[in-house]
């Protein structure tokens, strides 16, 4: 009875200890007295900081307060996430400059508009915390800076001058997610085992939002409203510091910039990174104070654009990526003993004041950096031969559109060409095509997203090694050398733009109606269509009508079928499908049309898609992810995500398309895998993405063959040093590549070139299928577009598989080895995966391998 009584007091010490960690006074300077009007964070949550997660209701309401009770800060709200959850801002500065924010925005305008001198302007300092939502010190460290900062009496004098931006949560819907489960498995005596329930959340985890995307990748393309409304409010404010603050392994120390020297994007300039390195030790200061450890200099890197520390770099600012060790939970053990919650909050609060300093004492000189970086990209638009991007897809506005809304989002002044003109033999269509001209402050930016670039000082990458926006949206672009006003009559679009409505040309009652597949939304229209209950049919060969229009192979006709519609209200529900959708359909007087006749047997009933994807444990979260959004929020297309668990159990006969993002796919049963292999040979048509290919491979579900590196070095001896960065250079982080499509098969209708960019990343090459007719979309002899990749891997590249079709029984396997829906920003590879969707059922066996 002692012993246990012995156990229960020193469980008791610890726990108390452990308490003790998460009191304000643990986190908080010395030598500061607080505002006494100024809620504590625990007047509002009723826990402190550390002791439980705060989920996002929680730091809204606390900021709420901050904001109703400081008159040195104000709340700004700028969009909700798809789940409907607010993106809030701090903006914290002296009274005064609250009261003149908006006179603020407007001098530091001139700071990339014109020559203006920073003079006393205020320096800017934006706090962006957990874009990752299971990285939660981030979070939980900016409820600790919204009291300092608005309550410190002390601050009141450095507050004249500058201006704090504390985003609490980048990531709402993913923090939320991931607060939820930590608190439902927290234990009032917590165990810092791995193995714990509380540090094991379940797939899709919190780190990403709604739909598992990576909001870490989405600065650049913008994809997500959190990334819309937070790049918006960065445009506006121009901020001289951009923090960053992540959680990486559990049994590592604390990160900060500068990254490694050698992978910094080259239209960095050199200044940045002397700025980031003297901004540095600051943070080594700080946490020498408090005792905790850090490195630098030996991880991360500042060559993608598209992160929240590295898009700053290219806006005249420094961003500043923080990486603590997480305890995930509350309590995690590791290589130094154990990790608690409090102590990363601790950290990440830490290296907040150590910024704050910096700003402060740097505040001239980071104002006049910005107005240098401006200077510079002008002088370097007056030595640069290329004065304009013209851009544009002749069959397709939606993707054009797109790609424009795009660089708009960024601030950057965009001309709409209003007269067809064609370059080096290259038409661009009015109304349908874009120029952007170079001699304007966001020169540089927008070289990145237009520059091919195959050459590279490092081999290893943190992230993708390019980011080509004209190839990810498969359009037309070339530089020009001529001034824009002096190529053509153009229209400033700066200002916003409207997406062009659709439209029926022809009148109520005709024999039929037809669409063409090249519109981005064709498919959206043509599910529109179904959904109302109208007959859909596909035409395989090319026809021409009364008016000598040519209507290419994917063609769309659309009857009445069995519906009880009038001609009226048939004709009502085209119109409204078209105006939507921006398509446009044509009425046909008569079915005796050239080439095929509307009756022709080149030409299939559809069948309306009944789709299931596959996910859970297994499956890559950002891969279904991809391909839910694309449905969901591009296509208005209802699909069912069924667990992986659920194969033996699911009623599969319910769909029709199945669909298997990248995966391992273990967790299928016997039971599961054979009645897959029923469900295919009685005709479902199977779309597979990456790894998900292997398993089919493997379980004899589909015949794919991919090549295997030799080992030819096996026996050679090689430097350990070395080791992490020769195998690193082997990995294809992130290339484009080019790719010949056979535009004469169902899987690439809509498609009028045969030369197609595709985006891959990983390491798998598959063999063409002996059958030539399966082999829709193949790398070419000389495949490198733009980007970086190991010598070998080119070689394993070349002339081999991207798409590949594989029928068994009267079903059909569509592979697709590198990702067609990337990050919600190819467009321009998107309607391969829907072709697959809807017009996997009209291939042909014969076709197939």
């Amino acid at each position: 009875m002692k012993i246990k009584l012995l156990s229960s007091f020193f469980l008791l010490i610890i726990f108390v200890a452990r308490a003790q960690e998460a009191s304000l006074d643990y986190y908080l300077p010395e030598d500061f007295t607080y505002e006494a009007n100024i809620p504590e964070p625990s007047a509002v949550l009723v826990f402190e900081v550390g002791e439980w997660h705060a989920n996002h209701s929680q730091v809204v309401q606390y900021f709420t307060a901050i904001a109703a009770s400081s008159p040195r800060a104000t709340l700004i709200n700028y969009g909700s996430t798809y789940e409907k959850r607010p993106l809030i801002m701090l903006a914290v500065s002296s009274p005064e400059n609250i009261e003149n924010l908006e006179s603020i925005k407007t001098q530091r305008a001139a700071l990339r508009n014109s020559n203006a001198a920073p003079g006393n302007m205020p320096v800017v300092m934006y706090m962006g915390h957990s874009v990752h939502g299971n990285e939660p010190s981030g979070v939980n460290a900016s409820l600790l800076s919204a009291y300092h900062f608005t309550a410190a009496i002390e601050l009141e004098e450095d507050l004249e001058n500058m201006v704090l931006l504390i985003d609490p949560a980048i990531n709402p819907d993913g923090i939320n997610r991931f607060a939820s489960w930590v608190n439902s498995h927290k234990s009032y005596f917590p165990s810092g085992d791995p193995n714990n329930r509380e540090l094991n959340e379940p797939w899709p985890r919190g780190r990403t939002n709604h739909y598992w995307f990576d909001l870490n990748r989405d600065w650049l393309p913008v994809q997500h409203p959190e990334s819309r409304g937070r790049i918006g409010q960065l445009q506006e404010w121009l901020p001289n510091i951009v923090l960053d603050f992540h959680e990486m392994g559990t049994s590592n120390t604390f990160f900060f910039q500068p990254g490694i020297p050698s992978r910094n994007n080259p239209l960095t300039p050199e200044k940045n990174f002397e700025l980031t390195e003297k901004i540095a030790q600051y943070h080594a200061r700080y946490l020498d104070e408090i005792g905790s450890l850090y490195y630098t200099k030996e991880s991360f890197d500042d060559y993608y654009y598209g992160k929240g520390s590295t898009y700053p770099d290219i806006q005249g600012a420094v961003g500043i990526l923080f990486e603590q060790a997480s305890s995930r939970g509350h309590l995690q053990e590791n290589a130094f003993g154990e990790i608690s919650f409090p102590f990363t909050i601790r950290n990440q609060f830490t290296t907040a004041l150590s910024s704050f300093e910096a700003a402060r004492d740097m505040r001239q000189e980071l104002n006049q950096y910005m107005v240098d970086f401006y200077q510079e990209s002008k002088q370097a638009y007056t030595e640069d031969d290329d004065k304009a991007y013209i851009f544009g897809a002749q069959e397709d506005y939606g993707r054009t559109y797109h790609f424009a809304d795009i660089l708009l989002q960024h601030d950057i002044q965009l001309y709409s060409l209003e007269e067809d003109v064609t370059l080096n033999g290259v038409p661009f269509e009015s109304g349908k095509s874009f120029i952007v001209p170079l001699d304007q402050p966001q020169y540089k930016l927008i070289k990145t997203m237009f520059e091919t670039r195959s050459t590279f000082t490092d081999s290893l990458f943190y992230d993708v090694s390019t980011w080509n926006m004209p190839m990810a949206f498969n359009v037309d672009f070339m530089a020009l050398s001529s001034k824009i006003l002096n190529l053509a009559k153009v229209e400033d679009v700066s200002g916003g733009l409207t997406f062009k409505e659709g439209r029926v040309l022809g009148a109520a009652g005709a024999y039929s109606y037809a669409f063409e597949w090249k519109e981005y939304y064709a498919p959206k229209a043509l599910y529109q269509l179904m959904d109302k209950g109208y007959q859909l049919r596909l035409a395989h060969k090319p026809f021409q009508n009364q008016l000598g229009r040519i209507f290419s192979r994917g063609t769309i006709l659309v009857e009445k079928g069995n519906t009880e519609k009038s001609d009226a209200a048939f004709f009502d529900d085209l119109s409204e499908v078209a105006k939507g959708t921006g398509i446009t359909i044509h009425a046909l007087t008569t079915g005796y049309t050239s080439g095929i006749n509307l009756g022709s047997p080149s030409i299939d009933v559809l069948e309306k898609p009944s789709i299931a994807v596959l996910v859970d444990e297994g499956v890559s979260s950002s891969d279904a992810g991809e391909i839910w959004h694309l449905f969901d929020q591009r296509m208005n297309i209802p699909i069912t995500l069924i667990p992986t668990g659920r194969m033996s159990s699911a009623d599969l006969n319910r769909y029709n398309v199945l669909v298997m993002p990248s995966g391992s796919y273990g967790s299928i049963s016997k039971n599961g895998i054979g009645k897959l292999d029923t469900w295919i040979r009685n005709g479902g048509t199977l779309i597979a993405r990456g790894s998900a290919m292997d398993w089919l491979a493997k379980e004899e579900l589909a015949s794919f063959n991919f090549l295997s590196r030799e080992d030819s070095a096996a026996f050679s001896q090689k430097q350990y040093a070395d080791m992490d960065n020769e195998r690193g250079a082997k990995v294809t982080g992130g290339a484009i590549f080019k790719a010949k499509l056979d535009i004469t098969h169902p899987v690439a209708y809509g498609y009028s070139s045969e030369e197609i960019h595709v985006f891959k990343s990983g390491n798998q090459f598959l063999k063409p299928a002996k059958n030539p007719y399966a082999n829709p979309l193949i790398y070419t002899a000389e495949p490198l577009a733009s980007g970086y990749v190991h010598p070998e891997n080119l070689e394993m590249i070349k002339n081999n598989g991207v798409i590949q079709v594989s029928a068994m029984g009267s079903g059909r396997t569509i592979g697709f080895v590198d990702n067609p829906n990337f990050r919600a920003f190819w467009f321009g590879t998107n309607k391969l995966f829907l072709n697959a969707v809807f017009f996997g059922q009209t291939i042909s066996g014969a076709s197939a391998r």
